[in-house]
């Protein structure tokens, strides 16, 4: 069907989710490490709009956007589906994982690189969000169910990625006690043995976070 590479930032809670669904599929794949701050041709030319990472190279056809990516995965790879079958469930995960990156994400790192009011507003909208992903995963052993499915991926790294910038930045974003069933979720999530070998480090989150700090 094609040779499948992607370009990313391993380091990345939009390349993980990629990488995870290739690795659950059994998808064999070339991994290109981009430098941020030095972007390759092949990147520039494969996602000219943007010019951002993750990109899934298929043959010679590239997908942009991690949550298109996923997608085409999904659609191209039917093996362990990740999305459901019922069109309006379908509908309902594309609305989450939308919100997942147009709010907990973008808000949480605003809280990271801004301060005062405008902190403390990203704080508050990061925090209600993630009050939203709790309950919606309240009585769930994973978002898709009884099985890891598609927002689970979207969600995957963030629980992660936000404890990192709550030490880093010295705020707090995720209370354990009041997001109890988002906090179960994540560590039932990083046990499974692809999650838990590429959980990144907090010396490489730190380096990466520096990096996309400094990147054009």
């Amino acid at each position: 069907m094609g040779e499948v590479k992607v370009l990313g930032a391993s380091l990345s809670l939009f390349c993980c989710r990629i990488e995870w669904a290739l690795k659950q599929k059994g998808i064999t794949y070339e991994y290109i490490e981009e430098d941020l701050r030095n972007k390759s041709t092949l990147l520039l030319k494969s996602n000219p709009v943007h010019k951002k990472i993750p990109v899934l190279l298929h043959g010679d056809k590239p997908v942009a956007e991690s949550l298109v990516i996923l997608e085409y995965i999904d659609e191209t790879w039917r093996e362990y589906p990740l999305m459901p079958d019922d069109p309006s469930e379908k509908a309902m995960v594309r609305f989450w994982a939308k919100y997942v990156d147009e709010k907990c994400v973008i808000s949480a790192w605003t809280a990271s690189r801004t301060k005062g009011h405008e902190q403390e507003k990203a704080i508050e909208s990061t925090q209600e969000s993630l009050k939203l992903l709790n309950k919606l995963i309240e009585g769930k052993t994973f978002f898709g169910g009884e099985t890891m499915g598609f927002l689970d991926l979207v969600v995957g790294s963030l629980p992660n990625w936000i404890k990192f910038i709550e030490e880093f930045v010295g705020i707090k974003l995720f209370d354990t006690k009041e997001l109890s069933f988002l906090h179960e979720w994540a560590q039932r999530f990083t046990e499974i043995p692809m999650i838990k070998e590429s959980i990144p480090m907090k010396e490489d989150l730190l380096n990466y976070f520096r990096a996309q700090q400094n990147a054009k």
